[in-house]
C-alpha cells in the first residue's frame, strides 16, 4: 500500500547578485551556468527537459524542468525519494523555483523556493534543517561568479577526506593549516593566491587570482558516527585549468588525507 505524503516542507530565501536578467538566467538556468557555481550539471534547457546534478563519486540527483520562462522563472523537480534511497511512493518530488527580478543599478534579486511533501519522519525534518545551510553558501559562489567570471565555463577540482572526530575540531585544524584569514585578507593556499570573499560556519570561500583564476571553497562537515569530512571544491576559469586540475587534484587529496587530527 502506498502512503500519501502530506507533511509540507519549505525553504525560501533571496539573494541580490550583479548582472542583467539575461546574465543571471544564463547562470541559473543552463548546464554551463549551473556547473560554474553549483555542482556539475546536465540539463536539457527547455520545459520537460531532463536534469542531472552530480554530487560526488557515484552520487547524483535526477530531475526534470517543469517550467522554463527565460529570463524570469525556472522550476525543476528532483526525485527526492531515490536521492535519499527511500520508497518512491513515500515522498513527493523536491520542487525548486528560481525567480529573477531585475533591479535598477545593474543587479537582480533571485528568489529561491524549495518545497516538498513527506510523511513527517525524523530524517525528513533533518534533511530540511540541513538543506538551507548546505545550499545557501553556493549562492555566494553565484554572486562571485557573476561579479568576476560571468558567462565563463568552469573546470572543477574536488577533493575530500574523512577523519575521526567532529567537524568543528577538523575545521579549526584545516583553517590554521591553510592560513585562511578573515574576509578581505589576501591568502596563499597551497601555492594558489587569492582573496577571502566569505567566512561562513566551517567554510571559507576564496577568489583565486593565481596561478589560475577562479573560486575555492574549503569546508568541513559532520558525517555522524564520530567522523567528519574535510573538503575543497574549486571552480577554475582559464585555458590552463584542466592541466592545473590534473596536477593539483591528487595533491589536494593526499594533503587532506594527511591532516593530523589529535586522538
Amino acid at each position: 500500500m502506498s502512503t500519501t505524503p502530506n507533511v509540507p516542507y519549505r525553504l525560501e530565501f533571496s539573494v541580490e547578485v550583479p548582472g542583467t536578467a539575461e546574465q543571471v538566467w544564463q547562470a541559473i538556468a543552463t548546464a554551463k551556468g549551473m556547473s560554474a557555481w553549483f555542482t556539475p550539471t546536465e540539463m536539457e534547457e527547455r520545459e520537460g527537459g531532463s536534469l542531472h546534478f552530480t554530487m560526488g563519486p557515484e552520487m547524483g540527483s535526477d530531475g526534470q524542468v517543469t517550467a522554463w520562462e527565460p529570463p524570469r522563472r525556472l522550476v525543476y523537480e528532483e526525485d527526492w525519494a531515490s536521492l535519499m534511497g527511500k520508497d518512491p511512493d513515500a515522498l513527493s518530488p523536491l520542487t525548486s523555483e528560481f525567480l529573477v527580478e531585475a533591479q535598477s543599478g545593474g543587479t537582480c534579486i533571485v528568489r529561491v523556493t524549495s518545497s516538498g511533501f513527506g510523511t513527517g519522519a525524523a530524517w525528513e525534518s533533518e534533511f530540511w534543517d540541513t538543506m538551507g545551510p548546505g545550499w545557501m553558501p553556493f549562492f555566494d559562489n553565484l554572486r562571485l561568479y557573476l561579479s568576476y567570471f560571468p558567462g565563463q565555463e568552469a573546470t572543477h577540482l574536488e577533493a575530500s577526506a574523512s577523519h575521526p572526530g567532529d567537524a568543528e575540531t577538523l575545521w579549526s585544524i584545516l583553517h590554521d593549516a591553510l592560513g585562511l584569514g578573515d574576509e578581505g585578507a589576501t591568502v596563499e593556499v597551497r601555492g594558489a593566491t587569492g582573496t577571502v570573499e566569505r567566512v561562513g560556519e566551517r567554510q571559507t570561500l576564496v577568489r583565486l587570482t593565481a596561478p589560475v583564476p577562479g573560486m575555492l571553497s574549503v569546508f568541513t562537515w559532520d558525517e555522524g558516527d564520530g567522523k567528519a569530512t574535510a573538503g575543497v571544491r574549486a571552480y577554475l576559469f582559464s585555458a590552463d585549468a584542466a592541466d592545473y586540475v590534473r596536477r593539483e587534484q591528487p595533491a589536494w587529496q593526499a594533503w587532506l588525507q594527511a591532516i593530523s587530527v589529535p586522538a
